[in-house]
This record gives structure tokens, sequence and C-alpha cells, in this order.
């Protein structure tokens, strides 16, 4: 079950590197506008926000795989738990105030992966 609890949590984290290149630095590209559905001038006048944000994006990233190469069974579990938690909190908020679509493509990996995460800490 940890296996697959850690092939989740590496999702997870695989998905926010790709919201932080996405945030940090294509942005205003077609396809930065496109995955956040904006017009060219709304990407280039949220530009600097968004970089802000793809940096959060980035710590959630490096604490899930700081979580998956923590030696220490029982903190690798808490870091886990913490990590996969915060991005569910933001998924959720996102699907709350932005897009529905953001808690379906934000959240719901990350509920699935917390839920292995306890199932596999059992």
């Amino acid at each position: 079950m940890s296996i697959i609890a850690n092939i989740f949590v590496t999702l997870v984290a695989l998905e926010h590197l790709y919201i932080l290149v996405l945030q940090m630095f294509l942005w205003t590209s077609p396809r930065g506008r496109k995955a956040f559905r904006m017009s060219p001038q709304k990407a280039e006048a949220t530009q600097v926000l968004a970089a802000n944000q793809g940096l959060y994006n980035g710590i959630l990233m490096a604490g899930l795989v700081w979580s998956l190469v923590q030696r220490d069974p029982m903190f690798a579990f808490q870091l886990k738990l913490f990590f996969v938690g915060a991005v569910i909190t933001a998924g959720l908020y996102g699907g709350l105030t932005v897009s529905r679509r953001i808690a379906l493509v934000q959240a719901v990996p990350a509920i699935i992966a917390f839920v292995l995460v306890l199932l596999a800490g059992l």
C-alpha cells in the first residue's frame, strides 16, 4: 500500500511542478493562457501575481518531494499528510472561489493520495 501511496504523492508533486512552470515561466504564452483560460491582456496584467503563486506551488512540490525522500518513516508520514493536506486545502479553496475545475484537478488527486497515505500508515 505504501508504494501506491508514494506513487500518488509523486503524481501530486509532479502536478505542482507543472503548475509552477505554467505560472512562473509560461503564464503569458499560449499554453499558459489556455491552461488558465485567460486573454493575453489579463495574462500580462497578472503575470507578477502568477509568478508568486507559482513559487508557492513550488514550495508544495518541494515539501512533497521531501516527504518521499525522508528516511524517518514517522516524519515522512507526517510530512506527506501535511503537504498533501495543504494541496487539498488550496484545491478546495480554488474550487470554491475560482473554478470547480481547480478542485477536480488539484484537490481530488491529493485527497486520493491523503487516503492512501493514511491507509499505508495504519
